[in-house]
């Protein structure tokens, strides 16, 4: 699978399906079963069969972890930045009240 993810990388994916014989669901089928833990410990060609309850739930809450690290990593990012305009803001309004005004 890893020569269709490098020719996916180069804009080829469709190119290498076709010499391959392969159709866009066969891969899509792939991912499903090899992100619910069903593929690992096989060998190439052995049978494989569906994905237990257990193993498809799994995979469900390993997507679910994954998309909620991303939104706390944003979250985190962007209280940082706050953070860092609130003390920038507060520098400026301590400057500004320090200096005395000058008479034209």
């Amino acid at each position: 699978m890893n020569a269709y993810e490098d020719a996916c990388a180069s804009a080829a994916g469709g190119a290498y399906l076709r010499s391959e014989g392969l159709y866009s669901s066969q891969i899509t089928e792939w991912r499903r079963l090899r992100d619910a833990g069903v593929l690992e410990g096989k060998q190439a060609g052995q049978a494989i069969g569906r994905p237990s309850p257990e193993q498809a739930e799994i995979a469900r809450l390993k997507q679910e972890l994954e998309a909620a690290r991303k939104r706390l990593s944003t979250t985190e990012t962007a209280l940082e930045i706050m953070g860092k305009a609130h003390a920038l803001l507060e520098d400026l309004s301590e400057s500004a009240a320090e200096k005395p005004r000058k008479k034209p």
